[in-house]
C-alpha cells in the first residue's frame, strides 16, 4: 500500500511541475515587450517620405535597378529602421506620436507591375511596409498593376494602396471641379474595389494649385503628398508634404544623407 501511495504522490508532483512550467511559459509570452512602441513628441516630426517609382533597369532617374533597391532595403534593416504604414503616417503627422526606432515611409508612385514582381517579395521577406500610389484608370494598362495583384499585396498587410488620381493629370492646370472629379472618383473606386478607407492622395508629378488642398480635404483625404524635395513636415500643411526622391546609383552614405536631410 505504501509503495502505491508514493507512486501516486510522485505522479501528482510531476503534473504540478508540468503545470507550473506551462504557466511560466504563458506568462513570459504575455509579458514580452512589443518590438515597436510609440511615444508623443511636442514638436512636429520630420518624416523621410521616400519617393520611388519603377524598380527596373535604369533608363532614367525614375527607375532604380532591382539589385540596388534590395540593397537599400537591407541597409534600412541593418540600421533597424521601421517602415510606416499610411495609418502610422497619420499617427505621426496628426497625433505627434512616433516609433521608438528611426523610421521612413516608403512610397511608390504610378503602380508599375514591377512593384508586384520585385518590390512586394522584398518587402514581404523583410517584414517591412510600403505604400503604392495607384492610378485607378491604369488598372488594365500593360506594365501596371492589376486589381488582382494589388489585392494580393493588400492581403499580405505589407503593402498599402493609396490614390494617385484617376488619369494622372497635372492638377495645377485643372479647375476646382475637374480636380474634385479626379480626387473623389479615384478615392471612391479604391474604397469600393478594395473595401478600404483611402486616406492618402499623391498628386501626379507633385503638381497642385490653390484649390487642391481644399479639394483633397473635402474628398475625405487626410494627407497629401507632393514631389517637392525635403522631409515631410506638418508645418508645410497636411496636404503639402515634401518627399525624398530616390535616384539610381547611390552609395550607402548618399542614401542615408538623403534620408537625414531630405535632399
Amino acid at each position: 500500500m505504501m509503495p502505491l501511495l508514493v507512486l501516486l504522490m510522485a505522479g501528482c508532483q510531476s503534473k504540478m511541475n508540468k503545470t507550473s512550467t506551462t504557466k511560466k511559459v504563458v506568462t513570459e509570452k504575455v509579458t514580452k515587450k512589443p518590438e515597436i512602441t510609440w511615444h508623443h513628441v511636442k514638436d512636429d516630426p520630420k518624416v523621410p517620405i521616400l519617393m520611388y517609382h519603377s524598380i527596373s533597369p535604369s533608363t532614367n532617374s525614375l527607375r532604380i535597378p532591382a539589385d540596388q533597391f534590395k540593397q537599400q532595403m537591407e541597409w534600412l534593416k541593418e540600421r533597424k529602421y521601421y517602415t510606416l504604414t499610411p495609418n502610422d503616417a497619420e499617427r505621426v503627422f496628426l497625433k505627434h506620436e512616433v516609433p521608438n526606432r528611426p523610421f521612413v515611409w516608403l512610397t511608390f508612385d504610378d503602380g508599375y507591375e514591377d512593384n508586384f514582381k520585385v518590390v512586394y517579395p522584398v518587402i514581404a521577406k523583410e517584414k517591412m511596409h510600403a505604400t503604392i500610389n495607384f492610378i485607378t484608370s491604369f488598372s488594365k494598362r500593360k506594365g501596371h498593376l492589376t486589381t488582382q495583384q494589388a489585392q494580393t499585396m493588400l492581403d499580405s498587410k505589407n503593402i498599402a494602396i493609396e490614390s494617385h488620381t484617376v488619369k494622372h493629370q497635372d492638377l495645377d492646370v485643372l479647375n476646382e471641379q475637374q480636380q474634385t472629379r479626379e480626387l473623389t472618383d479615384s478615392k471612391r473606386w479604391l474604397d469600393k474595389t478594395f473595401n478600404q478607407q483611402t486616406d492618402i492622395i499623391c498628386y501626379p508629378a507633385g503638381r497642385a494649385n490653390e484649390f487642391t488642398a481644399n479639394v483633397a480635404k473635402k474628398a475625405g483625404y487626410k494627407l497629401g503628398l507632393t514631389t517637392q524635395p525635403g522631409l515631410g513636415d506638418l508645418n508645410d500643411g497636411p496636404y503639402n508634404l515634401k518627399r525624398v526622391r530616390m535616384i539610381p546609383n547611390m552609395s550607402k552614405k548618399q542614401y542615408f544623407d538623403l534620408i537625414k536631410n531630405g535632399e
